[in-house]
């Protein structure tokens, strides 16, 4: 959940490349910038494919020195928000954190921005034998070379990198999903791992920690979807579920000529709804957190609903307007969540520590 709330975008707070950014990001997060923008991303990710890739990674040794400053390097300038992420979190957290959003953040460009679905599934299997390849202690790439530490400092298992890696891989073959089951077990598997992963980076996986997490993610996502749905559909991904667009009589020629009505009106209703209910659901696992990471948990949450109310202000018209969250709206959250954390702190005769 390391990230700053959705629905900021490159001109007020943050980039939008994609949903798993924003998530980490979480994506971040997050998410579809400008055109020219996003092609200066493909331009510089093929360069770095050229340069660690499947046939050039065989021939290099890389020391965990040069891998700890390469997921650093990704970390700092492919995510703009990490000054402000690494404030909120545990110095002693901050490598940790880089380790694993450069996983993400290269197995999302190998999924968004070859350009070749079929190109994308043959990288995305090769991203799954490096990972394998890495818990079996045989790490080759920078990026997991510096991830065997992190995985063996706190016993991370596979099973949310790959889950991870399915969702990618899902991106190549299916647009459209029929039902909101569907686009359930989606997100339980492109956004319910972040959060996993963020509970084992700050020793709080618990069982009973999992369904919050899991709530907040799937609600950070579905968020993102309802405030994207214009540019999702420029890519031809449609995240409203049929079933959905069935009941409240939005066919699929409205649809597809983007007609804002009555019914589609309803619908976003319905889906903004849904969305709150599962961040309202996740919103006490900020209340287990310690320090800081308590700061970070009600952003996320938060910063969520702030955008689902920026899209019930504008009538639900989000194929005329994406709303986003400006600089000034985070800082106010942020504010916010300082003072419940002291509070919160003051409740319980404690003081406020944030730890180091």
């Amino acid at each position: 959940m390391a990230t700053i709330p959705p629905g900021s975008n490159r001109d007020s707070f943050g980039s939008n490349d994609n949903h798993r950014g924003k998530l980490w990001h979480y994506q971040a997060e997050t998410q579809l910038a400008n055109h020219s923008w996003k092609g200066n991303v493909s331009n510089a990710f093929l360069t770095e494919l050229d340069r660690w890739g499947p046939h050039a990674v065989a021939g290099k040794a890389v020391s965990p020195a040069e891998a700890a400053a390469y997921t650093r390097r990704i970390a700092r300038t492919h995510y703009e928000n990490f000054p402000v992420v690494t404030w909120l979190l545990p110095r002693k957290l901050h490598r940790h954190f880089y380790n694993v959003y450069a996983f993400c953040r290269w197995a999302d460009d190998l999924g968004d921005e070859v350009g070749d679905p079929a190109r994308s599934l043959e990288l995305l299997a090769w991203w799954r034998k490096e990972l394998r390849d890495c818990f079996a202690g045989e790490p080759r790439h920078p990026v997991f070379v510096a991830l065997r530490e992190t995985i063996f400092e706190f016993s991370i298992p596979i099973a949310p990198f790959e889950d991870l890696i399915s969702a990618f891989e899902q991106d190549q073959t299916v647009h459209e999903y029929e039902t909101f089951e569907q686009l359930r077990d989606y997100c339980r598997r492109s956004a319910d791992p972040v959060g996993r992963l963020v509970l084992y980076l700050c020793r709080q996986f618990r069982e009973d920690n999992l369904p919050l997490s899991d709530a907040i993610c799937t609600g950070l996502q579905l968020t993102n979807f309802w405030q994207d749905v214009a540019r999702d559909a420029d890519i031809g991904r449609v995240y409203l579920p049929r079933e959905d667009r069935l009941r409240f009589g939005y066919a699929d020629d409205d649809l597809r000529g983007r007609v804002t009505n009555d019914a589609f009106l309803e619908l976003l209703r319905f889906e903004v709804d849904r969305a709150r209910q599962f961040l309202t659901d996740g919103l006490p696992l900020a209340d287990r957190m310690p320090g800081r990471l308590r700061i970070d948990i009600e952003l996320f949450a938060r910063g969520g609903l702030r955008v689902l109310d920026a899209i019930a202000a504008i009538g639900y018209r989000v194929w005329d307007t994406r709303p986003v969250l400006k600089k000034r709206h985070f800082l106010g959250l942020l504010l916010k969540a300082l003072f419940r954390t002291a509070w919160h702190r003051r409740q319980r005769g404690g003081q406020v520590h944030f730890p180091d």
